[in-house]
């Protein structure tokens, strides 16, 4: 007898205007809609044209409307500063309200884009709920991003305002964000009309007479300014990732989608109740910031906590159980890469044991694929489910899941589980066919895309239609590699830029780096294809030791490739394994790959934009060179 999840995946798919219609009506609509969904412009689908809303009423007032007004919505935790504060949903209210206002005296109308350059506080998220609330259309960009990046995303977004702050703070320094600024919009092509900054007490900065008001001084002015409504199909955020060009691409998320998505996958994927508090451990700058910190939880009715801080370093890497233990967090939503930096500092898990953790019920990992050695460990430590799911900047919420509030399933290490309901997952072989299962391949998605998903590219549709759906007609492509198991399972392997082909055999960086980071000294691992005159491309391993291992790096590494050859064989051409200090990694914990790549196949390449240790490189090109690479 099928269960509860394959039912609710067969109506999905075979009847998504019926699936979606019944989940839309959990939202509140100042129009309902006139169709689910659109399919006038195909392969472009539209969701719940005609029907008019505000995200920010169904994220704020409902719940002050509806007997909320009292819980916690917002809990701010800066361990790096020192600074604790916490807003009921009546005071968010206020604050959003009033922010709104502010933005409106300021010439912000329906429409009108608005980029929001901020470290990690409050502010951010009055300033992203006060753009929805009047129908801007926000685009945060990382504070502290390079001047050069943010001008291209001016450029490009042709915002009326830019909000940001003096400074953001690191561990053990302070970023100035406004030179930063300035510096960007000297840049940039097109001029904003005016900058809004919020100063800190860590730095001040000069303000530009004539451009630049003071947050504080400007929202003490401020009246409140009520909800408006817009189309369903309105643009709520830009949210733009690198593109392969050099050109960003700004992922489009619209209103009504959205908001109906969202709010379903606390429920019946994290299997959150109203109520609860939820925490996603992620920057705003990041989808799941904007996916999960804000919208989806206060969408639900949650209490959601924004962190300023490292899961190591501010102070120790006891910092999450802390928070958890404090807050009394059901649910925690972070990246791969920030337990495998819990885990290299604490590898026996001995912080865990000073907190008492009772109302923590579930651990979700995303950003990039959770090895089984980190997942085994963080089920250990923490006796909990720990769920690897898959999505991207584009989909806006999880591909996969193993969805908890629908029907849990038994954990395969390594697999993000099964597609979720709305999303039709296939696995495409070399030549554009569907693949055999257990087959890698090309990871795509049948189209229409659910409601939440991106409708297009921001001003570049047709980008949109060239990136995404062309290669294989129908469906979206992911540009993920991987395969789908005798059970349904998917497993996502590697970009499918990462893929590696060793003398005519495709091999993919996860199943290598799989290996690796069961070595009982290694706490990640990083492998990229490389250049080869013989077979075409040879992998090489980077590999990250623990706290306090003191064996020899060249032993170690020996032992690394040896158990490569011992567990794929000969033809994985494993042969070097390289010790550094830390991999080359994004802000949201990515490994640049394909830098690494670029690098040791002597091919030209610039310092990316995102990367949180440039210095990093420098190391890896030095030992790439004693090797006999780049």
């Amino acid at each position: 007898m099928a269960g509860k999840y394959t039912d609710l995946h067969h109506q999905a798919i075979t009847n998504p205007d019926r699936f979606w219609a019944k989940v839309a009506e959990d939202i509140h609509w100042d129009k309902k809609w006139d169709k689910v969904l659109d399919d006038i412009n195909v392969p472009i689908y539209r969701w719940f044209t005609g029907g008019e809303l505000n995200t920010c009423f169904n994220a704020v007032d409902i719940h002050v409307n509806s007997g909320r007004a009292d819980q916690l919505a917002l809990i701010y935790e800066s361990p790096i500063t020192g600074n604790k504060k916490s807003y009921t949903y009546f005071d968010l209210l206020q604050h959003v309200s009033r922010c709104a206002g502010l933005l409106a005296d300021l010439g912000v109308n329906k429409g009108d884009r608005v980029i929001i350059y901020m470290p990690m506080i409050p502010e951010a998220v009055f300033a992203m709920l006060a753009c929805a609330r009047l129908g801007a259309v926000h685009s945060v960009v990382f504070g502290g991003f390079a001047a050069n990046e943010l001008a291209l995303r001016i450029d490009d977004a042709r915002p009326k305002l830019i909000i940001s702050a003096s400074c953001g703070i690191e561990p053990g320094r302070v970023v100035e964000y406004k030179p930063l600024l300035d510096k960007a919009i000297e840049l940039a092509n097109y001029k904003p009309a005016a900058c809004l900054i919020k100063q800190r007490e860590q730095h001040t900065c000069q303000l530009i007479p004539g451009r630049d008001r003071d947050w504080d001084e400007a929202i003490a002015n401020a009246n409140a300014h009520e909800c408006v409504p817009v189309a369903a199909t309105d643009p709520l955020y830009i949210l733009y990732t690198s593109g392969t060009t050099g050109q960003p691409k700004g992922v489009v998320r619209d209103n009504g989608g959205h908001a109906v998505a969202l709010k379903w996958t606390m429920r019946n994927i994290y299997g959150v109740n109203p109520g609860e508090v939820y925490w996603a451990a992620s920057d705003i700058g990041w989808a799941v910031g904007h996916s999960y910190l804000v919208y989806a939880p206060l969408f639900n009715g949650n209490t959601t906590i924004l962190f300023e801080g490292k899961p190591v370093g501010s102070p120790d890497a006891g910092v999450f159980w802390h928070i958890i233990a404090e807050h009394g967090v059901c649910t925690l939503f972070t990246a791969p890469t920030a337990f495998r930096a819990i885990k290299k500092e604490d590898p026996d898990g001995r912080l865990v044991s000073q907190y008492n953790m009772a109302k923590f019920r579930a651990l979700f990992l995303a950003g990039e694929r959770t090895d089984p050695n980190t997942l085994n460990w963080a089920e250990q430590k923490l006796g909990v489910p720990v769920i690897d799911h898959w999505w991207q900047t584009e989909t806006g919420w999880p591909i996969c899941a193993n969805p908890l509030g629908i029907e849990k399933f038994p954990v395969k290490p390594g697999s993000s589980t099964r597609p979720v309901p709305g999303w039709d997952v296939k696995v495409m072989d070399e030549t554009g066919n569907p693949a055999a299962t257990n087959h890698i391949g090309a990871l795509v998605a049948k189209l229409p895309l659910p409601p939440g998903s991106f409708p297009t590219l921001w001003n570049a549709e047709q980008r949109f239609r060239d990136t995404y759906l062309e290669e294989y007609p129908g469906y979206y492509k992911t540009a993920d590699a991987g395969y789908i198991d005798d059970d349904g399972y998917v497993y996502v392997m590697a970009r499918t830029d990462d893929a590696i082909n060793v003398a005519g055999h495709r091999l993919t960086t996860g199943a290598i780096e799989e290996i690796i980071a069961g070595h009982a000294d290694v706490a990640e691992c990083a492998v990229v294809g490389v250049a080869d005159d013989l077979k075409g491309q040879l992998p090489v391993g980077f590999l990250v030791l623990y706290a306090g291992v003191e064996r020899d790096a060249d032993e170690i590494s020996s032992e690394v490739v040896q158990k490569v050859r011992d567990e794929i064989g000969p033809i994985a051409a494993f042969k070097t394994a390289l010790v550094v200090s830390q991999l080359p990694k994004t802000r949201s914990g990515k490994v640049l790959r394909g830098t690494i790549r670029k690098i040791a196949d002597g091919e030209s390449w610039k310092m990316p934009a995102t990367i949180d240790n440039p210095a990093i490189l420098d190391e890896i090109t030095a030992m790439l060179k004693k090797v006999g690479y780049t």
